[in-house]
């Protein structure tokens, strides 16, 4: 069973192996997440579990947002995320009951989604890594341009998906197959191995990984 947690980046250090070497690992906080409503295939279409996370006042929710609470007689939360479940795991959980960092174990495997950070309106060189014109006498204002972008006469447009400025970041990244280092449950910390997206105090999404299970590294 696969649940989507919902998590904090804290930010990265790095930790010592049994071997010796240096290990960069992300830390983030797994608090638990509480259960706020079920959806069923009779009724919706299909079997999930909505999950909240971290708490808020009932004025900072829209009116229709907060009467999903007061349905269930919950504390508000801030983010809540869906978690596709079968029939038979869908009824092991109630209204109000929590899930902790305790799904996790020391080397499983895991997937990470997050928003990355959000860079603006970026040119050629930041974006994509071009190498831009040369610095040589009879080069104006061209330093950090793309080139050419077509040909002339025929086909007479650009192509679809040609490497241009724009927006650059704040996007949907999911990194997948990530392994746990170390886990603190008196602390509902997660160490994982490597970068995750996002800024530190970010929000994230945590899971059980697609394509491998929990094996030792």
């Amino acid at each position: 069973m696969r649940i989507n947690m919902i998590a904090n980046k804290v930010g990265m250090t790095q930790i010592f192996n049994e071997e010796g070497n240096v290990v960069p690992v992300t830390v983030i906080k797994v608090e638990p997440c509480s259960v706020v409503s079920k959806k069923t295939d009779e009724k919706d279409g299909y079997n999930a579990l909505v999950l909240g996370f971290y708490n808020i006042k009932e004025n900072k929710l829209r009116k229709s947002e907060s009467g999903l609470f007061k349905k269930s007689n919950l504390t508000p939360k801030k983010n809540l995320k869906e978690s596709r479940v079968l029939k038979e795991e869908l009824d092991k959980f109630e209204i109000g009951q929590e899930i902790g960092i305790d799904i996790f174990k020391k080397d499983d495997w895991i997937d990470i989604t997050g928003k990355s950070k959000g860079r603006g309106f970026s040119g050629v060189m930041k974006r994509y890594g071009m190498a831009g014109a040369k610095r040589s006498h009879g080069t104006h204002e061209y330093f950090r341009h793309g080139g050419s972008i077509g040909a002339s006469a025929y086909p007479a447009h650009v192509f679809k998906g040609k490497k241009m400025p724009g927006r650059y970041g704040g996007t949907r990244v999911k990194i997948q197959n990530i392994s746990i280092a170390a886990i603190n449950p008196d602390k509902n910390i997660l160490l994982v191995k490597g970068a995750v997206p996002g800024p530190n105090g970010g929000y994230i999404t945590v899971s059980h990984a697609v394509k491998k299970h929990a094996v030792k590294v």
